[in-house]
């Protein structure tokens, strides 16, 4: 096995570097992966670029990363699901404690969450790193590792379809075609919906949405107001959606989510924007328009794995560029800019295939 631990380590606000640490030893129901695959999402460059979100706050250094695969290298005293050689992909969040929201399968909502490059908890965008052996599943041999850490953005996806109630024969807008607009887009396509407009500031993505399965790309210029866009929505569907997906967080855009669902409609609220915002309350209450949020996931992984296997949804045209662990900071740097869609570090120097 290699000795050295090269990890992405965010120190404070816009200070990234790469560094060896110690390779880690695993508890008892823990496993030590060797890091194949990590997506960088963009909290990743938002905990970068601005040293928090909300009230987590880097205050010592932390390594990067939370949408990972990889294989397992030493196996914990206690393990029983997993050996030497298996290829899994990791659950970031582990609850710490048995409290009401683990035992009611809420996981997510428990205050005291173990959870990947979120502070003060390190991430796993390193060749080595050890993991609660529960929060790591096998991959299927038809299952690749960069599918297998898509599974973390796919997940939010099924949550959030979950949480909307995304049936047969569901009509659907969402808004924003960034990496979880499109998850959304392929979640809903699966769970049944008929209809999908997915909306979007960007041509390209746009072009990306329609390749992946949305019925009604719709083009947003800035400036344009939220209940024209609502119209606009209703034109192309010939009726209100049932269900808006909101993935961007940006005011506007959660108006229009309020003013394009039809009423007795869901709208779930996936894209996180300022603290406060200023919404159409009383429209949506007079139209029983229910408002939902979303905080990552809870029990998606088994889920997103048997809809990879069985080929039901395709996420491997989201990773559009692939850097080497030692490029990490360049790697940031393009998904800072906006480019492409999914960008994969690889962290086994011995193995850069997907």
């Amino acid at each position: 096995m290699e000795k050295e631990n090269l990890s992405v380590v965010l120190h404070s606000q816009g200070d990234l570097r790469l560094e060896q640490r110690p390779i880690p030893e695993p508890g008892p129901n823990e496993v030590l992966l060797q890091m194949h695959s990590v997506g960088i999402c963009g909290s990743d460059v938002h905990y970068w670029q601005n040293g928090r979100i909300g009230d987590f706050v880097v205050k010592k250094p932390m390594v990067l990363g939370h949408e990972a695969a990889g294989r397992v290298v030493k196996v914990g005293s206690a393990v029983k699901n997993l050996k030497e050689g298996d290829r899994v992909a990791v659950e970031p969040g582990v609850p710490r404690e048995m409290d009401e929201f683990f035992k009611s399968g809420n996981y997510n909502l428990s205050p005291t969450i173990f959870f990947c490059a979120t502070p003060p908890d390190d991430g796993n965008l390193c060749r080595f790193y050890k993991h609660s052996a529960n929060f790591c599943y096998k991959l299927p041999d038809n299952v690749t590792y960069e599918e297998g850490a898509l599974i973390e953005p796919l997940s939010v996806g099924i949550h959030a379809c979950r949480r909307a109630g995304v049936t047969l024969g569901s009509s659907v807008l969402i808004c924003g075609a960034g990496p979880i607009g499109l998850v959304c887009l392929l979640v809903a396509k699966a769970m049944g919906a008929s209809q999908v407009v997915i909306s979007d500031l960007s041509a390209d993505r746009l072009v990306m949405a329609k390749e992946l399965g949305a019925d009604f790309p719709l083009t947003v210029k800035r400036g344009d107001g939220p209940e024209e866009l609502a119209k606009r929505v209703e034109g192309l569907l010939g009726a209100q959606p049932h269900i808006t997906i909101e993935c961007t967080g940006v005011e506007s855009s959660v108006q229009t989510a309020i003013y394009a669902t039809r009423p007795g409609g869901v709208v779930v609220l996936v894209g996180l924007g300022a603290a406060m915002t200023t919404i159409p309350l009383l429209n949506a209450a007079l139209r029983e328009v229910d408002i939902r949020g979303v905080f990552r996931y809870c029990n998606t992984w088994p889920m997103a794995i048997a809809m990879l296997a069985s080929k039901k949804v395709n996420v491997a045209p989201l990773v559009t560029h692939r850097f080497p662990l030692e490029q990490a900071v360049q790697a940031f740097e393009t998904t800072r800019k906006g480019q492409g869609v999914k960008i994969m570090l690889k962290c086994d120097k011995t193995d850069q295939n997907p």
